[in-house]
């Protein structure tokens, strides 16, 4: 079999997780150098720090990657789309993508060991390419922590003898309220009203305004929302107490950069795991569990004769394995220069499909015994996004003895999924301007990610307001329906063709000792690109102007979302402008040199950039490149390692 056709299989099985010969080679001269090294620290690392731990990233990287959409996204999604049938356009974008992407960007991130913006050293045209993934997940820290805080809060109330939303005698509730599950339930009402026909009196029932305990909890009293964005109404002091709770977490577990946060993964990358299969065990056990299971699996095939499916699957790969956001290459930019990445980006993708197809059994699980219990078929109880964590599977959990335990665990597992992602975004947003501005932040990145999460509070503040929901829906809806895609696109055009896909072999083989298969070249050149092409059509010929429930926004609301969407667009032709403006000569000259990689780009550590400049006369593209191969550096080793910009940390012999 020639290369150009190895699969899928082959290439999982024969270079996962064996050392070879040259890995092991390149691990022994690691080992050699590092003993070298004196007490102050290895000859591995850099001024900006590295992982402590050899788990330390890998956990990160599951944790930033299994967030909340895992939990009420996925399991919607593969019961909406033939069941079990969905895993199959699932793994195959899977494939085809998402471990692709995931591959590229922690080969990027490890290899430079910076963050977003300075990366792009590589080809400064597409510098704006860094910006806008900052300004993504900076817009996404707001409204994902207002989430967070919606948790805080059933997790405070989740703390009593009687979870508040398994009945209709509290203080929020209305005469429209009934409870189907649990042994205060009670039927649906028929609301009659008596209206006068001329001097005839007739009576008018109406049901459709009935809603359940759970429902009325989080309308009324979570929420209180307003009745559209126009009227924000007053601020809910506690959710903002909830707010601010959230933020002063993520900084003490973010303070001192990945060595507190590494630590902290250890707790909240695994504890959610131990929930689910409580969760599971639990749900197991009740009646009907089998029946909601079988309902979330059976596969339908001829679901698969509908191109939504396909479209749904994609995009779904697309925003669970997180490329675009910067996460991914900030967390691989703290690894050591010879960690395994290859095998890391085999192993988080799959972790992550699997945590989707087991957060489903779980919820499902209990769905079912829900719907068995109350008669409600259980298409009418299934839904997705904070409908499910926030009505659907607490009002499950009513019915369930000792709920409130059960509501403690689904809760504190939902913060600590939250917290995992958070930390990747934020991290990002705070070392992307540390590497950029070195002079400025590098002694004072406690103040200023102190500062970032202070800002992202304030920010955060309209969305805890009675109309902020509103809000978050526009974020939520804009922020990187289209941009996400357009981001990863320019990524893999600027790494891929311009720089080069064989080149970055090379670098891939400076730090594991050895080149993969030829099939992460033809994804990265040709596959992935026309996935993310498809991904994006797709979701332009989908989108419609945001909405929540029947509430339709206004033109000035929509337009707004607008600006959220473009916020990340804008600094790509922007920084290429500036960039081309700041240069000299013939536009052709200018914007070829802005396409060659800066002199200062490559490994931070000195004796590998040494391996790095003394390769690049030897190598040579044979897939097609937009550029010609730039000449070694003409900075000199002292030059190199005295320079401020460089982040090189060097040790004494």
């Amino acid at each position: 079999m020639s290369k150009s056709h190895i699969s899928t299989e082959d290439f999982v099985t024969a270079e996962l997780g064996l050392l070879t010969e040259k890995e092991k080679a390149l691990e022994q001269s690691s080992n050699d150098s590092s003993s070298r090294s004196s007490s102050a620290g290895s000859s591995d690392e850099t001024s900006r720090g590295n992982w402590s731990g050899r788990l330390d990233f890998l956990l990160s990287c599951i944790g930033y990657a299994i967030g909340l959409g895992n939990i009420w996204r996925f399991p919607y999604l593969c019961y909406k789309n033939g069941g079990g049938a969905f895993l199959i356009p699932y793994t195959i974008f899977l494939v085809l993508c998402g471990i692709p992407l995931f591959f590229m960007e922690v080969i990027f991130g490890q290899f430079v060991s910076l963050s977003p913006i300075t990366i792009w050293r590589i080809c400064p045209l597409f510098k704006g390419v860094g910006y806008g993934m900052v300004i993504i997940s900076g817009i996404v820290c707001v409204y994902y922590n207002i989430i967070i805080s919606w948790t805080i809060y059933y997790l405070y109330h989740s703390l009593r003898a009687v979870l508040p939303w398994s009945m209709c005698n509290n203080p929020w509730n209305t005469d429209l309220c009934y409870v189907r599950t649990g042994l205060n339930a009670t039927s649906p009402v028929n609301i009659t009203t008596t209206t006068l026909a001329g001097n005839v009196a007739v009576a008018v029932q109406n049901v459709t305004k009935m809603m359940t305990a759970s429902e009325e909890f989080w309308e009324r009293h979570v929420l209180r929302r307003t009745s559209g964005i126009h009227d924000m109404g007053e601020l809910r002091w506690d959710l903002f107490i909830c707010l601010f709770i959230a933020w002063v977490v993520i900084f003490l577990c973010l303070c001192k950069g990945v060595k507190s946060s590494g630590k902290v993964v250890y707790f909240t990358a695994t504890f959610p795991y131990l929930v689910l299969l409580i969760l599971l065990v639990r749900g197991l056990t009740l009646p009907g569990a089998g029946s909601g299971i079988k309902f979330y699996l059976i596969p339908d095939f001829n679901k698969l004769k509908d191109f939504q499916v396909w479209g749904d699957a994609a995009v779904q790969i697309f925003y669970s394995i997180g490329p675009a956001w910067g996460g991914l290459i900030t967390m691989a930019s703290y690894n050591k220069f010879h960690n395994n990445c290859y095998r890391d980006a085999m192993i988080v993708p799959f972790i992550n499909c699997g945590t989707s197809i087991f957060a489903g059994l779980v919820i499902f699980s209990v769905l079912g015994f829900m719907a068995h219990e109350t008669g409600v078929d259980i298409a009418n109880v299934v839904t997705h996004g904070p409908g499910l964590a926030f009505v659907a599977y607490p009002e499950a959990m009513t019915t369930l003895p000792i709920s409130p335990l059960w509501a403690v665990l689904f809760f504190l597992m939902l913060f600590t999924v939250g917290l995992d992602t958070q930390f990747g975004m934020v991290e990002t947003i705070t070392s992307a301007f540390v590497d950029e501005f070195p002079d400025l932040l590098a002694n004072r990145k406690v103040l200023f990610t102190a500062i970032m999460c202070f800002i992202e509070f304030l920010l955060g503040v309209p969305c805890v307001m009675q109309g902020g929901v509103y809000i978050l829906q526009i974020m939520d809806w804009y922020c990187a329906t289209f941009s996400l895609m357009l981001l990863c696109l320019a990524e893999c055009i600027a790494i891929a063709w311009i720089y080069g896909v064989d080149r970055f072999y090379k670098d891939l083989e400076l730090m594991i000792g050895y080149q993969p298969s030829v099939w992460w070249k033809i994804c990265w050149c040709f596959i992935s690109p026309t996935m993310i092409t498809f991904i994006w059509l797709f979701s332009v010929l989908n989108f419609s102007a945001v909405t929540y429930g029947d509430y339709e926004y206004p033109d000035w609301g929509i337009a707004l979302g607008w600006m959220f969407g473009l916020a990340s667009l804008v600094p790509i032709p922007l920084c290429a402008i500036i960039s081309i403006l700041k240069e000299q000569g013939p536009i052709t000259s200018r914007i070829h040199k802005l396409c060659q990689p800066t002199e200062d780009f490559g490994p931070a550590v000195p004796e590998y950039r040494e391996k790095y400049l003394a390769s690049l006369d030897t190598r040579h593209s044979y897939l097609p490149t937009l550029r010609n191969r730039r000449p070694p550096s003409k900075l000199s080793m002292t030059e190199l390692q005295t320079s401020p910009e460089s982040q090189i940390f060097i040790t004494s012999s």
